[in-house]
């Protein structure tokens, strides 16, 4: 086989495995998912304004600024399925959204004593969708969160930092939810920046926080073509119904 010969079929082969290479990078790439908060935007504070996708508004009531009784408050509110939970991972490329609605849990309110309160959650971690199934797919096997083993993460809440004796209908009140967060078997001490509001009879609660690939035994994925930041986003988008 002579020299031209040779040079058609190395150039064919580089022509192909780069065709590959790009097509495989791109069935594992593009954002599909818009987080949503419960929140309406002209309730929350600025600096939430900035890093919460759309929101929908709640439609108005009657009620709205009006005072909250305690009695309508304190109790045991059930998360309902309008309620998501959100993971996001930013590449070198974007940032990509994971949604998860199989979320379930409980919130004990006592505003009278918020010392008193509890709260607990579990997320189906084969629930997580990005809108690629590909992708999907790939963040179940055992080199990440290995749901075969390990099909829920939890949280559990350990204290509620400057959450008010008095509510407002309709007022989103910004507070610390700090809890053990538990992935793959390992629990992590995390604290979000949230927000709780009581609107047409509902607790609705949004918050934010960032964990890493490495607390939970992961490393963050990277080829040739993309690498992936470290840390992971995680937002709370509930809505709550009192039992």
């Amino acid at each position: 086989m002579n020299k031209r010969s040779w040079s058609i079929i190395i150039i064919a082969l580089v022509i192909i495995i780069g065709v590959g290479t790009y097509l495989f990078f791109r069935s594992f790439t593009g954002n599909n998912i818009e987080i949503n908060s419960v929140i309406p935007d002209s309730t929350q504070n600025s600096e939430t304004n900035k890093t919460t996708g759309n929101a929908s508004t709640p439609a108005a009531t009657s009620n709205q600024g009006s005072k909250v009784a305690a009695d309508a408050l304190n109790g045991q509110w059930k998360i309902t399925d309008a309620s998501k939970v959100y993971f996001s991972v930013t590449t070198s490329q974007e940032t990509v959204n994971f949604e998860n609605k199989k979320v379930s849990g409980s919130w004990d309110i006592n505003v009278d004593s918020p010392s008193a309160m509890k709260g607990n959650g579990s997320i189906d971690m084969t629930a997580n969708d990005s809108g690629n199934s590909q992708r999907d797919n790939h963040i179940q096997q055992a080199d990440f969160f290995d749901v075969a083993k390990f099909p829920d993460a939890t949280f559990t809440a350990t204290s509620f930092e400057n959450l008010p004796t008095a509510w407002t209908e309709g007022t989103a009140i910004p507070f610390k939810l700090t809890g053990k967060l538990t992935v793959k078997g390992i629990e992590k001490d995390v604290t979000f920046d949230a927000q709780a509001m009581y609107k047409n009879k509902q607790v609705m609660l949004s918050g934010k926080t960032k964990v890493t690939f490495s607390d939970f035994g992961m490393q963050n994925p990277h080829n040739v073509v993309m690498s992936t930041e470290n840390d992971i986003g995680v937002q709370l988008e509930l809505v709550l119904d009192k039992n």
